[in-house]
């Protein structure tokens, strides 16, 4: 039988077992998917291992995306994109080939929403890891992006490096314009700590919609708790997202694209 697992640090709160799980009856796909809790010290040698006994393919999830992008021998353009890596598949040839599904993911969980329209202005909170996976299929989706981050060269570097792929510009948070934005996509990491974006709440107010990359375990998170807080009308966090993603992953391995609400409905 096929071996694949995610690999994380830590890793026993992950659903990608359930989730991969249910993907293979769905799809009549034999595979066996488990959790490994990678070691700091040692992930590239535990990896190795891994692919040397027979596995197929991996998930990667925090702290080791940017390590196993490293180890990869090719990868695809949106991981190139991101320079980090959610996926592993091992090739024919036996080279390992990187992918990052995060940004597919997204994309495909909005447009389930509905929240996905050609040339809408889309603002995105956030310069680090969780927005370099997900700049260029928004890109690709023709979505006129503004990049906001508290510190501002980070979101210049970072359009500067898409700016090729489409409408991108930078600004710092505390320089958003008042204006009204088609969708907010927070993809800060300042949910982990309890905390949200400092930013003008008039902005999150006058959003058609808002979109948390996290997504709460129980419950909301802060920033979808705060914009329900604020009477925004569409408020959404990011458990589609991750089963998007996952959905994503799967086809990369089996060829097949599963169906993704049933697990929606399931877990939700």
């Amino acid at each position: 039988m096929d071996k694949y697992a995610v690999w994380g640090n830590p890793i026993a709160q992950s659903k990608s077992p359930q989730i991969h799980r249910r993907f293979a009856e769905q799809c009549a796909q034999q595979l066996e998917y488990t959790a490994m809790l990678g070691d700091l010290q040692h992930f590239e040698q535990q990896l190795a291992a891994f692919f040397a006994a027979g596995a197929q393919g991996c998930n990667i999830t925090a702290p080791f995306k940017e390590r196993a992008f490293q180890l990869a021998d090719c990868h695809s353009e949106r991981c190139l994109s991101a320079g980090a890596c959610n996926t592993l598949k091992k090739l024919a040839d036996g080279r390992l080939y990187a992918d990052n599904t995060d940004g597919a993911g997204l994309v495909s969980d909005l447009q389930r929403l509905n929240l996905l329209k050609a040339r809408q202005s889309v603002l995105v909170l956030g310069a680090g890891g969780a927005a370099k996976g997900v700049l260029l299929p928004l890109l690709q989706a023709q979505q006129n992006l503004t990049l906001a981050n508290r510190t501002l060269s980070k979101a210049q570097a970072l359009a500067e490096h898409f700016a090729r792929h489409g409408a991108i510009r930078a600004l710092a948070i505390h320089a958003v314009p008042l204006q009204k934005f088609d969708l907010i996509i927070n993809a800060t990491s300042l949910g982990l700590q309890g905390k949200t974006v400092d930013i003008d709440p008039q902005i999150l107010q006058q959003a058609g919609a808002v979109y948390d990359m996290q997504y709460g375990k129980d419950g909301d998170t802060p920033f979808v708790a705060r914009c329900k807080r604020l009477g925004v009308p569409q408020v959404y966090d990011g458990f589609g997202m991750l089963v998007g993603q996952a959905a994503h992953a799967f086809y990369l391995w089996r060829g097949v694209m599963p169906d993704v609400n049933p697990l929606l409905n399931h877990f939700r």
